[in-house]
């Protein structure tokens, strides 16, 4: 009853093994065979039992016929139930994969000529038992994710696997990023964003605040310090460029006493309001400053140069270099402290793993949050891609080569399907005994 099929003893070579159809999406390899092979023992086994079955049957029956005894009805009954059973059965094995003694009988065959409606029928059955709103939330609520990531996140070891793991991440997405893509884009955001906004309102008020607070006195002490070591040590260029500006006719003892006045006045001007907080001069620079901060921040003309100076500086090459510049630095610093086990990044990241593991452990309303977030986002996915995830199983499954399917399946679940045919021949030859008897016992 067990026909070989053309294609399984051409490609039984061991190449052939290897190989599989254009389009089938996956080939036989070495667990396969293996399976095969005891799908052809377990075919040997059942065909076996009922040759087996058979042979009882013509000797039960050529037994009753030489009148050995009524027993030989029994046999005979058994065993012709049991090849019933058995062909029966065999039939129905068969029809899965291929037309059984290669005859075309409606409705045999089945996984080879339905296969794309098994795959549409499996898409369609996991989209609705399996991505379904209700079913991706039940899930996801007896997985207790908050729960489960707070007491694993709780586990130093597992936080500092986690660092450790990011930290990988990062250092790839640096290497991966061309240097020259990043600057172009950096320098473009901040260019643009500093042309978008106008500077002078906000540093009006950030001046006006610093001279309210005080805080431009230390400039000033200090460019009153330096001007007036500047001057004791370049007396001589001062004096010097007082009397170069003099008149040619005025004699030069008298452009010398000038210089020599202008240097001293001037030096004492500058040790004064080096030395006086409350020197006028100071005053009159907090009062200026105070003004420029007010047409800062409300004198068009002001304000307008100020930003027509910016874009100047802006459009500055050396400025845009700089800004280029800037990812270069900033990469090195994070992808430096991404190695660095004991970097401040990576201990204030671990040390935040710990904390967010510690308060979802003992915050069940946190733990709410979590739970509540991860089934939006699983709803979310499902929702939007679910016709996307049940199309990959149907196209899957219509890509497939139907010959291949039809070995792959009959190599993963034919020795299974053959103990339906020893389990029919031995109910069959049962039930055949029960018949016959319950037949003979009514009649007499």
């Amino acid at each position: 009853m067990e026909r070989t099929n053309v294609r399984d003893t051409e490609q039984s070579g061991p190449a052939s093994r290897r190989q599989h159809a254009p389009g089938s999406g996956f080939s036989f390899n070495a667990a396969d065979e293996e399976r095969r092979r005891g799908v052809r023992r377990m075919k040997a086994t059942a065909t076996g039992l009922l040759v087996f079955v058979a042979v009882v049957y013509i000797l039960a029956k050529w037994a009753q016929n030489s009148g050995m005894g009524p027993w030989t009805g029994y046999v005979a009954a058994a065993a012709e139930a049991g090849m019933v059973g058995a062909m029966a059965d065999w039939f129905a094995v068969t029809a899965l994969f291929r037309h059984p003694l290669g005859l075309p009988i409606p409705h045999t065959a089945i996984i080879p000529t339905k296969k794309d409606q098994l795959g549409a029928s499996l898409g369609e059955f996991v989209g609705e038992n399996f991505l379904s709103e209700d079913v991706v939330r039940r899930r996801l609520r007896t997985v207790a994710l908050g729960a489960r990531l707070g007491e694993w996140l709780a586990e130093p070891a597992n936080a500092d696997r986690v660092t450790s793991e990011l930290s990988t991440a990062l250092r790839g997405a640096l290497t991966v990023l061309r240097d020259s893509d990043v600057q172009a884009v950096v320098g473009e955001a901040i260019t643009r964003r500093a042309d978008a906004a106008e500077i002078a309102p906000g540093i009006g008020k950030t001046l006006e605040k610093v001279v309210a607070d005080g805080g431009h006195r230390k400039v000033v002490d200090l460019v009153c310090v330096r001007a007036h070591d500047w001057l004791v040590v370049h007396s001589d260029q001062v004096m010097d460029a007082v009397q170069g500006g003099a008149p040619g006719w005025t004699p030069r003892f008298v452009d010398k006493k000038v210089g020599e006045r202008v240097y001293k006045e001037l030096l004492r001007f500058v040790t004064e309001m080096r030395d006086m907080p409350e020197h006028p001069a100071r005053g009159a620079i907090d009062r200026f400053l105070r003004d420029f901060a007010a047409d800062l921040q409300s004198d068009t003309d002001t304000r307008m140069r100020v930003e027509r100076l910016k874009s100047e500086v802006l459009g500055r090459g050396e400025v845009q270099d700089i800004i280029a510049s800037a990812w270069s630095s900033v990469r090195q610093m994070i992808v430096a402290a991404a190695e660095d086990e004991r970097s401040e990044l990576r201990l204030r990241v671990r040390a935040g793993l710990l904390s967010l593991g510690a308060r979802l452990s003992a915050d069940a309303r946190l733990r709410a949050k979590v739970d509540g977030w991860a089934e939006d986002v699983a709803v979310h996915v499902v929702n939007t891609y679910r016709r996307e995830i049940t199309s990959l199983i149907t196209d899957t499954v219509a890509g497939w080569d139907a010959d291949q399917t039809t070995r792959k399946i009959e190599a993963h679940i034919g020795r299974d399907l053959q103990f339906i045919r020893i389990n029919g021949t031995v109910v069959g030859s049962l039930v055949g005994l029960l018949i016959y008897t319950l037949t003979h016992a009514l009649g007499a």
